[in-house]
């Protein structure tokens, strides 16, 4: 049995300091064999936001996994974003779309952010065919067996919440992700945890959000997901902050 904690949307910077620190407590309480991190660890990608991050994560001693999210991009910065987006990440540089493989587990890492868009909303998602691609053949390679997890910040097709992501591609990506063989698409961005099933591909592939830990909450209470593994297959526990848990 493997035990992940998939949590999402902590943005440096606003941060809800009482979730982070419930958070690492009970990291540092219940060991899990890994940390999915599915982005906007900063507010505005801030040198400072990035190294509270990075402190944050390393102090959390367990195996980890980051993807990049829209406020992780430099936001007033054009030519930075443009030119050198992820610069202000040297001190995570290790742990960016980082695949890992753990108990019959395998992340695989799959970017939708975008350092620009032809539409005015550049936070929203977008799959371009290099990412999908890169992604795809880290599915193939992955051990004959394994439950895959694909980790990404956007969702890729609208899961129900408040909030929309409105992914370029979601759909197409997503198909493709499960005809290759993903169980599971993790994501953040609409900070509210929600798992749902869709048909995708001629199988079933299951989309899971993480709440938020910061400071801008939408319907819920700051929270974190609980995966665990099992040889019948895997489920989804949100924990929220001062509240009771909840299968979803």
């Amino acid at each position: 049995m493997a035990r992940f904690f998939h949590v999402s949307d902590v943005h440096f910077g606003r941060e809800d300091r009482a979730a982070i620190d419930w958070f690492a407590a009970c990291v540092r309480e219940e060991q899990p064999d890994a940390i999915i991190m599915t982005g906007d660890l900063t507010m505005r990608a801030h040198r400072r936001e990035f190294e509270a991050a990075a402190e944050w994560l390393e102090g959390l001693g367990r195996p980890t996994t980051v993807e990049v999210g829209n406020h992780d991009l430099p936001y007033f910065n054009p030519w930075a974003r443009l030119v050198t987006p992820y610069k202000r990440y040297r001190a995570l540089k290790r742990l960016i779309e980082r695949p890992l493989d753990i108990e019959g587990v395998a992340v695989v890492p799959l970017k939708t952010t975008a350092r620009f868009q032809l539409r005015l909303n550049w936070s929203k998602g977008h799959v371009s065919l290099g990412a999908l691609q890169q992604s795809l053949a880290l599915i193939e390679a992955a051990p004959r067996g394994d439950t895959i997890f694909v980790a990404c910040h956007h969702p890729l097709i609208e899961s129900g919440v408040r909030m929309r992501s409105n992914t370029r591609r979601g759909s197409r990506a997503l198909e493709a992700l499960s005809v290759a063989g993903a169980h599971a698409v993790l994501s953040g961005h609409v900070h509210d945890p929600f798992d749902i099933a869709h048909e995708a591909g001629g199988r079933t592939v299951r989309l899971i959000g993480a709440g938020t830990l910061s400071q801008r909450l939408r319907a819920r209470p700051p929270s974190f997901n609980v995966i665990t593994v099992g040889d019948n297959g895997f489920d989804t526990v949100a924990r929220f902050l001062g509240e009771s848990s909840v299968q979803l």
